[in-house]
């Protein structure tokens, strides 16, 4: 086994027993400041320097893509006006290893001045931030995954890990939904993946009625462009699909029958609420290229696998 791999695997490990150290000493305090952040009528303000910056950056963004708002504020710059940005309708989210942090001087103060609930990660439970806040989050004592302590590796991979724990545990108690989470993620392939099928669709369908001679059927698939047909009852419902299988299956004297002697009866079909990642699971395990959408058994709409492949969702 190579040196590399040897230093790889010995820094997840000692960073995934960090997490394991963190896990088992959560305890009331975390309780507490997630009843800080739901009590609170504005944002959470996140805030850290250096690493716990960054991390505290990703933090806010996660806050704020599952339902709680949330924004960063660097501490150098809320010590040049943008402290003006923390209301006491806020609660403040500082992230600090030591909790010594100089640049965070200035930004616990005006929490203290106006009432605004602080919540402090830091690795000492008797550092300022601690001592300073409403709810002290502690990070346990593990060693930093580069051997000698002084690169910030198991305390950012722990700080991130709280991070990810606030937010999820505010995401549940709020019961926030696919939906939701799309509301926030509109674009790109995680968007097409929690569209729904109603909003990819496309509405101008082919359809035949059952009684329809195969030469109408035949013009009504070139017609649309989506290598299929569907075909009705009396009542509108769909009976079934005309797909390019079917025409091969009944090459030998086509135009003498009619759509319902073709068809392939009752089709997979799906409605116009279901996720989109739903229709592309149906298509993929059924090997089909189209899917009909239905409403009241009746076909509204209809998916072809060229939309996925136009969101790279597939």
């Amino acid at each position: 086994m190579s040196a590399y791999l040897d230093t790889a695997r010995r820094v997840i490990r000692t960073e995934a027993d960090g997490l394991v150290a963190l896990s088992d000493s959560l305890g009331d305090s975390f309780d507490r400041a997630i009843e800080m952040i739901l009590a609170a009528k504005g944002r959470v303000i996140v805030s850290g320097m250096g690493k716990s910056g960054h991390v505290g950056r990703k933090i806010a963004a996660t806050l704020a893509s599952t339902g709680t708002p949330a924004q960063f504020v660097h501490p150098g710059e809320a010590s040049h006006g943008d402290l003006g940005m923390v209301t006491e309708s806020d609660v403040a989210l500082v992230l600090s290893n030591s909790g010594e942090t100089p640049e965070l001087a200035d930004l616990i103060a005006h929490t203290r001045r106006f009432n605004i609930p602080l919540i402090g990660v830091a690795s000492r439970a008797d550092s300022t931030l601690l001592r300073q806040s409403d709810a002290a989050l502690v990070l346990p004592s593990a060693p930093e995954a580069c051997g000698s302590g002084i690169v910030p590796t198991t305390s950012t991979t722990m700080t991130m890990a709280l991070g990810d724990a606030l937010a999820i545990a505010l995401m549940e108690h709020r019961k926030f939904t696919p939906e939701h989470f799309r509301t926030f993620h509109p674009g790109g392939k995680l968007g097409a993946k929690l569209s729904r099928v109603g909003d990819m669709m496309h509405r101008d369908i082919p359809l035949v009625a059952e009684g329809a001679p195969m030469s109408e059927a035949l013009l009504v698939i070139s017609q649309k462009g989506f290598g299929v047909t569907g075909v009705t009852d009396a009542q509108g419902q769909l009976a079934g699909i005309i797909t390019d299988g079917d025409l091969r299956r009944h090459m030998d004297g086509l135009l003498s029958h009619t759509a319902s002697e073709v068809m392939t009866k009752n089709p997979r079909s799906i409605t116009p609420d279901s996720l989109a990642e739903q229709a592309l699971s149906e298509m993929q395990a059924r090997k089909i290229t189209s899917l009909f959408v239905l409403k009241d058994g009746a076909p509204v709409g209809l998916l072809h696998i060229h939309d996925f492949l136009r969101t790279g969702m597939v």
